[in-house]
């Protein structure tokens, strides 16, 4: 097991095109999570004690626990994580020199912030707490506290100056952009007042980010994801080559090897959503044969 991912699910706000599991944090849900977290954790290490590559805690809203939860979360994992890439999503409005001091000395190194946008017009539509001020003091306080900063951009969008957007995230310093396209899931609110999407649109839109991104150095490893010289995600990275890594959280799926069954290459096991998870029930476990791996190894690849 080379990484392990850990969903957190909590969010102080869902925003109206996000079709992931998260909920807001009621009652005791929060304490509920990380007591069963420790047994979940505890479980795993004993198939994979090895010291973890890559350790990415996503979510939901990661940076949306309190400090001393964060704690309690990282204090929960058995494993070394003493020289590998160590990722926590946050949203700007969670973050401040206290909370960044605190992750620093957890063991995060990279931070991943979801500003997507650096135009108050657009981030109210897309139902974002925090506004441009809010976005840019985020990136500014996380390379000064010395991490390594991944910022999220949604291309293509409604009423979106698409150069601006670009040229500031180019400025800002950051070594790594994850820049997507909105996808309208069924459900979501989005979904709901119809909102349309433009694909020509958004093709233009990616064909501007790598060649506005390009002048700056970074470069397109990845469909959506643009990097500076060895800044890629070695996590995100692990997916698209088809390693194995764990996974911890409701809803998390993990990718792990088959052990002596010749007949099977790797398992998939796929968590249940919050409440059957808080009960202990199992994850849904799928047998993955050689063949099977070998093309998703391609579908995969072709992303790079």
């Amino acid at each position: 097991m080379q990484g392990l991912y850990i969903h957190v699910p909590f969010c102080p706000t869902i925003c109206p095109y996000c079709d992931f599991h998260v909920v807001r944090r009621h009652g005791g849900v929060v304490a509920a999570y990380l007591k069963r977290l420790v047994e979940e954790a505890r479980a795993l290490y004993e198939q994979y004690p090895g010291p973890l590559q890559t350790l990415y805690l996503g979510g939901g809203t990661p940076s949306f626990l309190r400090n001393a939860e964060l704690e309690a979360l990282f204090a929960a994992l058995p494993w070394q994580i003493g020289g590998a890439e160590v990722t926590l999503e946050a949203n700007p409005g969670t973050l401040n020199p206290e909370r960044l001091a605190l992750l620093k000395n957890l063991g995060v190194n990279r931070l991943s912030l979801g500003v997507q946008s650096f135009q108050e017009g657009v981030l109210k539509t897309l139902g974002r707490a925090h506004g441009r001020k809010g976005a840019l003091k985020a990136v500014e306080m996380s390379l000064e506290a010395g991490f390594r900063t991944s910022i999220d951009l949604i291309l293509g969008l409604p009423g979106q100056n698409l150069e601006a957007d670009l040229r500031e995230a180019r400025a800002l310093g950051v070594g790594h952009v994850s820049a997507y396209t909105l996808q309208i899931e069924p459900g979501t609110p989005f979904e709901l007042s119809r909102l349309q999407t433009d694909e020509e649109q958004e093709a233009l839109a990616f064909e501007r980010a790598e060649a506005l991104l390009g002048e700056a150095g970074f470069v397109r490893y990845e469909v959506s994801n643009f990097a500076r010289p060895h800044q890629e995600s070695q996590h995100n990275t692990l997916y698209w080559r088809l390693g194995f890594w764990g996974a911890l959280g409701p809803g998390a799926a993990a990718h792990l090897p088959a052990g002596p069954a010749k007949a099977l290459y790797a398992v998939r096991a796929t968590n249940p959503p919050l409440p059957r998870w808080l009960a202990g029930e199992a994850p849904t476990v799928e047998e993955i044969s050689p063949l099977e791996h070998a093309k998703e190894a391609l579908m995969l690849g072709l992303r790079l």
